[in-house]
C-alpha cells in the first residue's frame, strides 16, 4: 500500500459532496430565494391574525368626525382589549357595524378587476381598510344607563352634568341641529355622536330606527387610538378631559 492514505469508498463520496451543489449534505442552509415563499406566507399569516386580533386599520369616509378626524384619514383600531372585556367609555372615538339602518344599502365597487381582486387581498390581511364592510365611527357621548339631554340653545348633558365639548367642529351646536330631548341608554348599549355636530348622522338621526338610536356594545369593532396616515395627521385619540369626572 502507498504511503498516501487510502480512501474508502464511502468516505470517498462524503468528500465528493459539494455543500452548495444539488446534493448538499443534511443540515446545509439553503439560499435566500429558496426561504423567501416561506417568509411571505409567515408575514402574510401574521398580518392576518394581527388584523383579526388586534389592531385594524380603518378609513374615514365622511365628515362627521371633523376637526378631530379628516375625511380620507386612516386610523388604527385596538381589537385587543375587548378580548379581556374592556368595554366601550364616555369619550372614546369607536368603530362599530351598523346597527341596522345607518348605512346605504349599495357600496361603490372598484371597476378595475385587478385592483378590486388587489384591494381585497391587502384587505383579508388587513394591510388596508376595507370599502365594503359596514362600519361607522363616531365618539362615544353615553353608556348603558345614563340619561342623555339634548335640547335646543342648551349644552349637552350627561346625567345632567352639562359637557363642555371642545373637540366639536368650529360653528357646530351641540344639539340645536337636531334636538332629540331627553334620551335615557339602556345596559349593554350605547349613545355616539359626531364630533361634527351639523354633518353626523348618529344616534339623533336614528331614534326612530330599529334600535331607537342605541349602538349596541357587542357590534363594537374596536377603540379609534391613533390617525397613522397621511403622516402629517399622526395624533393620539385620547379621551377628553370632559369625561374625566364622575357621571
Amino acid at each position: 500500500m502507498s504511503a498516501e492514505e487510502e480512501v474508502t469508498p464511502e468516505r470517498r463520496t462524503a468528500q465528493s459532496v459539494d455543500p452548495e451543489g444539488p446534493g448538499k449534505a443534511p443540515g446545509a442552509r439553503r439560499r435566500w430565494w429558496q426561504e423567501l415563499p416561506v417568509l411571505v406566507v409567515v408575514a402574510l399569516l401574521l398580518s392576518f391574525l394581527i388584523k383579526t386580533f388586534f389592531v385594524q386599520a380603518f378609513s374615514i369616509p365622511s365628515d362627521s368626525m371633523q376637526n378631530t378626524l379628516q375625511r380620507g384619514d386612516r386610523v388604527l383600531v385596538d381589537k385587543f382589549t375587548p378580548w379581556f372585556g374592556a368595554t366601550p367609555q364616555r369619550g372614546e372615538v369607536v368603530v362599530f357595524r351598523d346597527p341596522g339602518g345607518w348605512l346605504d344599502e349599495g357600496v361603490p365597487k372598484e371597476s378595475n378587476v385587478v385592483l378590486r381582486g388587489l384591494r381585497k387581498g391587502l384587505t383579508f390581511i388587513g394591510l388596508m381598510p376595507s370599502v365594503e364592510e359596514k362600519d361607522l365611527i363616531k365618539r362615544v357621548i353615553a353608556v348603558g344607563g345614563d340619561t342623555v339631554e339634548c335640547n335646543r340653545g342648551e349644552p349637552l348633558k350627561v346625567n345632567g352634568i352639562p359637557l363642555n365639548e371642545p373637540y366639536i367642529y368650529p360653528g357646530s351646536t351641540p344639539c340645536d341641529d337636531n334636538p332629540v330631548g331627553t334620551i335615557k341608554v339602556p345596559k349593554d348599549h350605547l349613545w355616539v355622536m359626531g364630533d361634527h355636530r351639523d354633518d353626523s348622522w348618529d344616534s339623533r338621526a336614528h331614534v326612530n330606527g330599529p334600535t331607537g338610536g342605541f349602538v349596541p356594545v357587542k357590534n363594537v369593532v374596536g377603540r379609534a387610538f391613533t390617525v397613522a396616515w397621511p403622516i402629517p395627521r399622526w395624533a393620539t385619540l385620547p379621551v377628553p378631559a370632559t369625561f374625566h369626572r364622575d357621571f
